[in-house]
């Protein structure tokens, strides 16, 4: 049915086409009034159908058959021949009716459609009025006083008709010049007015004396205008006519300063061309010009300080943010700034406070964003009542907020402030979700001449201590020194170094024997990563694996290692340095346990080195049952369903826990060193390390001790029945050139539990 009827709507044109130019080529009165009032009956079959579809209002109903009736009924006045003045007077009140009714549906409809620019859309749609009030009276109504042998009772119905229509044209100006999206219905219903507007500036023509025009001519505009209205009504869109609807992307500015000038510039050409002809022509021309003016003169001032309002608010909007109305970093910067230049006179030290709200990510990931945005702002609020008013509080980014205290002489003041800081977040926020404690951890930087030349300089050096807080366990306070600084210039050349460091082929993997002490046999190998520098410099594991895992490079790092440590082992194997069933370990991050495509890189290195999965042993950590488990969960389990067997390392310095050991495919543990140390002295540590190896037993875990240094230690670990061991004492890590060497030695020593201490 709404396909149909939007068919039926959009067939209403070339049907008005056909109608219109039906009614100008033939020369028949008759058939002229039939054309005209089938126009109109189809205007009432459209009612009807729109009532159908989508009840229409009583006021709609109302006005169209009104506008009808009197169209009709001035068009049949104006038809007879013979027309007294008593009829011409009727039938320009008919007219100026029609114009009223326009009028009144176009001042509802702009009202209920007008945007947010509403009095710019008017000031601009008026003097557009104007200027069209102008020429009409220019063009139509002065000449008709001098060529016009109408009553004067006609004459001025007309004007007022006339004048009538400037006011349309101002509303249907504002109408299309609002922000409002311009659907069908508005240009359809605009271009029905605009064909009505025109009717009657060719009626008044040649009603006026002034020139003749063809009757014929002038009601195929009103029949062509009523085919557009029944268009109109028929179109979907119509029941959003009066409606308020989205904003238009994209303004009509270019048609807008068309319009503008052109109702500018037509009166001023007209009064440089032509003379008053009369005193009224002067009275009328005169207030006409300064009406405009004042209009013109009003929207300059207008668009002036709208101008001066919008750069203000720009510039509000560039400095503060938006969620908690706090300065933005730019804003802080110019605060600092200012501090730092008033320090040189003064002698005080400008403080800055870096604020960084602890596990904020886990607030978003529980509560949601929102639950996260109205944290922010009662932190921000927190902050605003706990400090002083002599500090500014701004929030840079994320959780971050920097506070500056411009007054402050001293660290113990800095320090001071901080601690209040630190105690406001001691009560819960109240949130719209319910009460959440918070903690904060604040980095504090002081002016120092030499070290802190610039703003940038005091918060870059506030955010390095704040980090410092985070490494100390948060919830605390860490004041920024020169030492600080070296030390993050140095991370951060260890990071650039590093994403370059696989390209370059600075680095390799040394390998360290395991043993069997019973079998007196090296049953396998741990896979471990050096880094020498192009330089020669050699960076410890323990710097920069925690780096790569960080910013990620230790997902295509540890896919290099996985397949160099393969291909090691199938060369050793191939040449008979070990036995054919070695193992292999290698050490896996918890990035890389989350990288999706891990399991995929692990059966790539194992089918390009031609190992079996079983000999295979990925060794993890036990943080990593910690934290996101069930990823690394399944991760695992996908492993160890190809054959890859897996490994707990460092086992009983993290969290351990026998419901993860009996969750997670585990297949070994390896003895942390931390408890091999003192096995041969401690006998708390030889109780945890029986203990560990009992464990393992009744879950049936191989177990492997590492860090074996002593004979002494290899004894004990012999008595508590721990046969796999790995360490110094055995072999340092070796390159893989020199392992058949080192094979070949441990080979010769036989069964381990025999050595005597070495020197």
């Amino acid at each position: 049915m709404s396909k149909a009827v939007t068919r039926a709507a959009w067939a209403m044109i070339p049907l008005g086409a056909v109608a219109t130019a039906v009614n100008s080529l033939i020369n028949d009165s008759d058939l002229h009034g039939v054309i005209f009032l089938a126009a109109s009956a189809q205007v009432v079959i459209a009612l009807i159908i729109r009532n159908l579809v989508n009840h229409a209002d009583r006021r709609v109903w109302t006005a169209l058959l009104l506008l009808i009736t009197c169209l009709l009924t001035a068009q049949f006045l104006n038809g007879r021949s013979g027309a007294t003045d008593t009829s011409q007077v009727i039938s320009e009140a008919l007219f100026l009716t029609v114009q009223l009714i326009l009028v009144g549906g176009l001042v509802v409809t702009v009202q209920r459609r007008l945007g947010g620019d509403a009095l710019s859309i008017v000031a601009d749609s008026l003097i557009i009025g104007l200027g069209a009030w102008f020429v009409i009276w220019f063009a139509f109504l002065n000449p008709a006083r001098k060529f016009s042998q109408e009553i004067i009772a006609v004459i001025a119905l007309r004007g007022v008709t006339l004048a009538a229509s400037s006011i349309v044209v101002f509303m249907l100006a504002t109408l299309l010049l609002g922000d409002s999206e311009r659907i069908s219905a508005v240009w359809l219903a605009t271009s029905a007015i605009t064909l009505s507007l025109v009717g009657d500036l060719l009626n008044a023509t040649d009603q006026s004396g002034r020139f003749e025009i063809s009757q014929q001519l002038a009601n195929s505009t009103y029949i062509a205008s009523l085919f557009l209205v029944s268009a109109t009504l028929l179109h979907p869109s119509v029941a959003t006519l009066a409606t308020r609807t989205a904003a238009r992307q994209r303004q009509p500015l270019l048609g807008r300063l068309v319009l503008i000038t052109s109702a500018l510039a037509i009166p001023v050409v007209v009064l440089a061309l032509t003379d008053p002809t009369n005193d009224v022509d002067r009275i009328v021309r005169t207030s006409s010009i300064f009406v405009l003016a004042i209009a013109v003169t009003s929207r300059v001032v207008f668009s002036v300080r709208a101008n001066a309002s919008l750069q203000q608010t720009l510039i509000v909007f560039a400095q503060t943010d938006a969620l908690t109305g706090l300065p933005n970093r730019g804003l802080m910067l110019e605060h600092v700034s200012t501090a730092l230049i008033n320090a040189l006179n003064d002698g005080r030290a400008p403080t800055a406070l870096f604020i960084d709200v602890d596990r904020f990510k886990n607030i978003n990931d529980s509560l949601g964003h929102s639950a996260g945005d109205d944290v922010l702002v009662a932190v921000a609020q927190r902050l605003r009542v706990a400090l002083p008013d002599r500090c500014v509080v701004g929030r840079i980014s994320g959780d971050e907020f920097v506070v500056l205290d411009a007054e402050t002489k001293s660290s113990s003041e800095a320090v001071l402030l901080a601690d209040c800081v630190l105690e406001s977040f001691h009560e819960p926020l109240s949130l719209r979700q319910g009460d959440v404690f918070v903690s904060a951890s604040i980095g504090v930087a002081i002016y120092l001449p030499g070290v802190t030349t610039t703003a940038d300089d005091l918060l870059r050096h506030a955010d390095t201590a704040m980090y410092r807080a985070k490494d100390s366990g948060r919830n605390c306070v860490a004041i920024f020194d020169e030492s600080m600084l070296e030390r993050v210039n140095q991370r951060l050349a260890i990071e650039t170094a590093l994403y370059r460091a696989l390209e370059r082929r600075e680095l390799r993997l040394v390998h360290q024997p395991i043993i069997d002490i019973n079998l007196g046999d090296v049953i396998g190998f741990e896979a471990l990563m050096r880094w020498e520098m192009e330089d020669g410099t050699n960076i410890s594991p323990a710097e920069f694996i925690p780096i790569a895992e960080e910013t990620g490079i230790i997902v295509p790092i540890g896919a290099w290692a996985l397949l160099e440590a393969l291909t090691h082992l199938r060369g050793w194997i191939n040449e008979s340095i070990c036995r054919r069933d070695a193992t292999m370990s290698v050490n896996v991050s918890p990035r890389q346990l989350h990288d999706p495509n891990f399991v995929a890189v692990v059966n790539e290195a194992l089918m390009r080195s031609h190992m079996p999965a079983d000999q295979l042993w990925l060794e993890v950590t036990e943080g990593v049952m910690i934290t996101q488990p069930d990823q690394a969960l399944d991760t695992l389990r996908k492993l160890s369903a190809i054959g890859v067997r897996i490994a707990i390392d460092d086992f009983g310095t993290g969290y351990s826990s026998l419901s993860f050991l009996q969750r997670f495919p585990i297949h070994r543990l390896k003895i942390d060193k931390t408890f091999i140390n003192g096995l041969a002295t401690d006998s708390n540590a030889r109780s945890l390390v029986k203990t560990i190896i009992a464990m393992a037993d009744s879950l049936g875990l191989d177990v492997v001790a590492e860090g074996v240094e002593t004979v002494q230690q290899l004894h004990a670990l012999a008595d508590l029945q721990c046969a796999k061991e790995q360490g110094y004492l055995i072999s340092h890590p070796v390159t893989p050139e020199a392992m058949a060497s080192t094979v070949a030695s441990l080979d010769e020593i036989g069964k381990w539990p025999r050595l005597r201490p070495l020197n």
